[in-house]
Parts: C-alpha cells; sequence; structure tokens
C-alpha cells in the first residue's frame, strides 16, 4: 500500500486519473503558491506524468487544464515512449483529447520505444475520422513509418481487416507490398486473418502475389481455410487478377 507521502507526492496524478478536475485545478494552484510549479511534472512510479493519465482515462477537461500550464510539453513521454497524443489515440472516444494535443502541437509521428507512431494505433483501432484528422494535419501523419516489427499502419490495418483502412492509408503514400519482421506483406497480414475483402483491395492496389514470407509462403497460402481461399481466387479472377 502507497505511503501517505507517496500519495500526497502523487496526489495530482490520482487527481487526473480518476478524473477529479477541481482536485487537479486546486493542486495546480497549491503548486503555485508553494512555488513548486515542477511538482506537476514529476513522473510517477509509472513513469506517467498527470497529461497521462488524464489521456489514458479520457478525460478531455483536465488534459485542457493541463494544456494551458506554462511548462506543458505535448510530447513528454512516458517510462515506455508513449505520448499523451499516442494515448488518446488508442483511447475509445479519445479524439476530442486528440484535438486539445494537436492544436498544442503534438508531434504526429513521434514515436515510441516500439517505433510505433499515433498511427499505427488509429490503424489498430479502424478509427477512420481520428485518421483522416492526423493525415490532414500540418505537418501531417506519415503513414510510412516502420515500428520494430518492420510494420507500417497498412500492416496493421490489413490485419484487422478495415478495407477503408487500407484504402485511405493507400492513397496517402503507404508502400504497399514492404514486408516486415517475419517476411509478411500487408496482403499476407489479411489473407492470413481470413480477410478475402481487404485482400482483394489490396490485389486491387496492385499488390504483389510473387512475395514469400521468412518460411517460404506466398500470401494465398496462409488462408485459414479453403472457403477463404476460394473467395480469394474468385474475386481476383473477375477483377482479372491473377494470382
Amino acid at each position: 500500500m502507497a505511503s501517505s507521502e507517496q500519495t500526497d507526492r502523487y496526489a495530482i496524478h490520482a487527481a487526473a486519473r480518476e478524473g477529479k478536475l477541481n482536485v487537479v485545478e486546486s493542486l495546480l494552484n497549491v503548486y503555485i503558491v508553494l512555488a513548486d510549479p515542477k511538482s506537476a511534472q514529476r513522473k510517477d512510479d509509472d513513469g506517467r506524468l498527470p497529461i497521462h493519465w488524464a489521456a489514458s482515462s479520457n478525460q478531455p477537461a483536465i488534459v485542457l487544464l493541463l494544456s494551458q500550464q506554462k511548462t506543458f510539453d505535448p510530447d513528454v513521454e512516458d517510462s515506455i515512449g508513449w505520448t499523451p497524443l499516442m494515448i488518446a489515440a488508442s483511447v475509445k472516444d479519445g479524439d476530442a483529447i486528440v484535438d486539445i494535443l494537436l492544436n498544442r502541437g503534438a508531434d504526429v509521428n513521434q514515436t515510441n520505444h516500439s517505433g510505433q507512431t499515433a498511427l499505427h494505433f488509429v490503424a489498430s483501432k479502424n478509427n477512420l475520422e481520428l485518421a483522416r484528422k492526423l493525415l490532414a494535419n500540418k505537418p501531417p501523419a506519415s503513414s510510412r513509418v516502420k515500428d520494430k516489427r518492420g510494420q507500417y499502419p497498412l500492416h496493421r490495418a490489413a490485419a484487422i481487416g478495415s478495407t477503408p483502412m487500407v484504402k485511405l492509408l493507400l492513397e496517402n503514400r503507404s508502400p504497399l507490398d514492404t514486408t516486415d519482421i517475419a517476411g509478411y506483406t500487408a496482403l499476407h497480414h489479411a489473407v492470413a486473418e481470413g480477410h478475402g475483402d481487404t485482400a482483394i483491395a489490396l490485389l486491387k492496389a496492385g499488390a504483389a502475389t510473387d512475395k514469400r514470407d521468412l518460411d517460404g509462403h506466398l500470401a494465398l497460402d496462409l488462408a485459414p481455410d479453403k472457403a477463404v481461399r476460394k473467395y480469394i481466387e474468385r474475386e481476383a479472377e473477375n477483377e482479372g487478377i491473377e494470382l
């Protein structure tokens, strides 16, 4: 159990996490009176600041309040390199917080310790509206950032079977046939997860069919069952695509 000293030391972190706006505001005022503004910038045992907790708990009012502090850094990282923007992009209905952070100049292309950007997480969550917002930002989010697994956001979109996200990323200059550390292209991911429609969308975009993964498998070899394989073969034939 945390000691009373630890509780007091991280009181603002707890308040941000629990959505207690009035408490956060009061504590900020106390720190100003005590001439100890850095207290609000102290990382807790999880390597997080109050802004990280407010973002993860989807507390836009608290994020807005914290973002108005003179010492606010929109790109501050927690212990694993996650910024508030990455956290907000991963939270359901976190768009309001994303807006606040973008208005404060958050770097949409900053990477965490795994090499992932906010767009990787948005692609994984199939949040099309937020993806469009990040891609339209000035400067825009890049669809060409590869994480430490060798994956672009496109790989993630293909793996979850989001055809609209795949099309959006391709429209925004995503590489199509790049392989990840397993030798998988986006097409490999789509087929392996049984997403026939997404596989066809990738094929229509010109995805290569002759690339093999590290085990020597073509994308079509990874179909989870005969039905998925036959569907892809049939639809490809209808589109005039040679497999």
